[in-house]
């Protein structure tokens, strides 16, 4: 990895965040990594937020704008959607964030089930609302 962010490949920084966290949140992210790009194979992964506390950044998977980011907390993985409140849920799988005007966000525990067809529909309407 560069030390220059802009050389960066943030595929390649995304493959370290999952590696560095080393333990069932990397899986999961890696696992919704994978749905996000089989929902849309042109989707273009990006590294976005470095701070001090978190110097590798947050993933975000973008087409047209922003779809979601993938962030990781002790006790889950989030991924919140930019305009997910104009996102058509009707497997109502957002569960956070549920009050505000704009974004929306799926938390995932550890042992948490997921619909994936559900998560894969939710990321393809994105896409389509970010191209509208």
């Amino acid at each position: 990895m560069s030390d220059d962010a802009s050389t960066e490949d943030p595929a390649e920084v995304i493959d370290t965040i999952i590696a560095q966290l080393g333990d069932w949140r990397g899986a999961l992210l890696a696992r919704m990594r994978g749905l996000i790009r089989e929902a849309d194979p042109d989707v273009v992964e990006e590294i976005k937020w470095r701070k001090p506390s978190n110097p590798l950044g947050v993933p975000v998977w973008s087409h047209g704008g922003i779809i979601c980011t993938g962030e990781t907390y002790k006790d889950k993985v989030k991924l919140t959607f930019m305009k997910g409140a104009s996102v058509p849920d009707p497997a109502g799988i957002f569960n956070s964030s549920l009050d505000g005007n704009a974004r929306r966000a799926i938390d995932i525990g550890q042992d948490a089930a997921i619909d994936e067809a559900a998560f894969v529909a939710l990321v393809r309407a994105a896409v389509e609302l970010n191209a509208s």
